[in-house]
């Protein structure tokens, strides 16, 4: 299993919150505190060190005590552009990503995903969730080496935004976790005040 004082973790939180009406996704209050606390809580144990990735209210997010990085193209250009960031300001060989609206997240995340990426002698590792054929792949929970981020540029400044498709490209293993409920996304109002008191 990798040190964790090799890996530094990434909250994502630079999305327009288009599902939830074009609001801040991360600030949107939970069980008392913005979601985003709840996965800074749950992260950060098992890293060396946070970073967040916004695209607005980063004061906001500063207040939280970590560093506050936006992406480093313009115009909302997805998940993989927050990871860049990430990567541009990682001083660690390796880093993990978490979206901000996911306060469930496996406190074992780290873990696993960095034991399967040595095992494997991967580039990546990433969280999957269901049974057979009705599995499904959770792309920003994910492990990688702060190595790929030349490649990942190259991507982006190629066009590129599609998560799986640059996945593709990379030796990549898939980590099993047995709890859905662990990755579910709180996307919408509906979802917040549905798993309020879940």
């Amino acid at each position: 299993m990798i040190d964790k004082k090799n890996i530094t973790g990434l909250i994502l939180a630079g999305g327009r919150g288009s599902r939830m009406g074009n609001i801040d996704k991360g600030l949107q209050d939970f069980r008392g505190t913005p979601m985003v606390s709840h996965v800074l809580n749950r992260l950060s144990p098992q890293v060396s060190q946070v970073l967040i990735n916004a695209n607005q209210n980063q004061a906001t997010y500063e207040s939280f005590g970590v560093p506050v990085w936006p992406d480093a193209l313009s115009g909302f250009a997805g998940p993989l552009a927050g990871m860049q960031a990430g990567l541009l300001h990682c001083t660690t060989p390796y880093l993990v990503t978490a979206p901000c609206d996911s306060p469930f997240l496996p406190t074992d995340l780290v873990a696993r995903l960095s034991m399967a990426l040595q095992n494997n002698d991967t580039e990546l590792a990433v969280a999957v969730t269901g049974e057979n054929n009705a599995q499904q792949i959770h792309p920003v929970f994910c492990l990688f080496k702060a190595t790929l981020l030349p490649p990942l540029t190259a991507y982006l400044q190629s066009g590129g935004r599609k998560v799986d498709a640059w996945f593709g490209a990379l030796k990549t293993v898939e980590v099993f976790f047995s709890d859905e409920r662990a990755f579910r996304n709180i996307n919408t109002l509906d979802d917040l005040e549905k798993f309020e008191n879940a």
